[in-house]
């Protein structure tokens, strides 16, 4: 018979979600309270680059920035959120955003050096569904290691992409498939990469949250963080 200790650490490795935190509201869908935009603040018409519209962020998606939690850094944690493009007009590319994790701040001075697919990480999200996955892809570790399949929906359907980082370890769900594992410390390092930014082994384990803005109106809800 086991002792009591026993069939206790036994309940409590079976129990669902057992230890694990729960999700925390980074958006309270009223305000961009705790987060900073890094890049152009607005669009040449004078429009801010990032706004909030009937309980979601919207970014115009007209220049290259980031809007970053600026509240605190997260180490091992499961970032949750949902996402969606606007359709894009004809004869112009898709969506592209991104979401930066472990991050640090973005200086647009040192654009290359301090952008999150350099300096830590960038997970892609892209207006690209029915495309196969690839290195450049959703749900991709952005020019590290691609995806194992690509369940977007199209625009403009919403998505939910949740991104999992504990030590090393770094895991993608998209709309509820696993389509990505990796281990950052075996990751194969790029060419590209520029002088001073860290190999994929030595990047930071520990950052801050970062939305990104590239090109295409994309908008976010349900942004959450679960510290595990």
């Amino acid at each position: 018979m086991l002792r009591m200790s026993s069939c206790l650490a036994l309940l409590l490795v079976l129990a669902p979600g057992a230890g694990a935190g729960e999700f925390h509201d980074l958006f309270d869908g009223k305000g961009l309270d705790g987060w900073v935009v890094e890049g152009p603040a607005a669009n040449r018409a004078g429009q801010p680059m990032w706004s909030v519209e009937d309980g979601r962020i919207v970014c115009l998606g007209e220049a290259f920035g980031f809007l970053r939690y600026d509240r605190r850094e997260f180490g091992d944690f499961t970032f949750q959120v949902e996402y969606r493009f606007e359709p894009h007009p004809k004869g112009k590319p898709p969506g592209n955003s991104g979401l930066g994790i472990r991050t640090g701040r973005f200086d647009p001075k040192r654009s290359r050096q301090t952008r999150p697919s350099y300096a830590s990480f960038e997970v892609q999200l892209l207006d690209d569904a029915g495309s196969p996955p690839s290195a450049h892809g959703t749900g991709s570790l952005y020019r590290y290691k691609g995806p194992a399949a690509n369940p977007t929906q199209p625009a403009p359907e919403w998505n939910t992409i949740e991104v999992a980082c504990k030590g090393p370890r770094i895991a993608v769900r998209l709309n509820g498939q696993t389509i990505l594992e990796a281990d950052q410390s075996e990751l194969p390092d790029v060419s590209s990469r520029p002088a001073g930014v860290p190999a994929p082994k030595d990047k930071p384990l520990r950052g801050y949250v970062a939305l990104q803005s590239h090109s295409g109106k994309v908008e976010f809800r349900k942004v959450r963080i679960r510290e595990d």
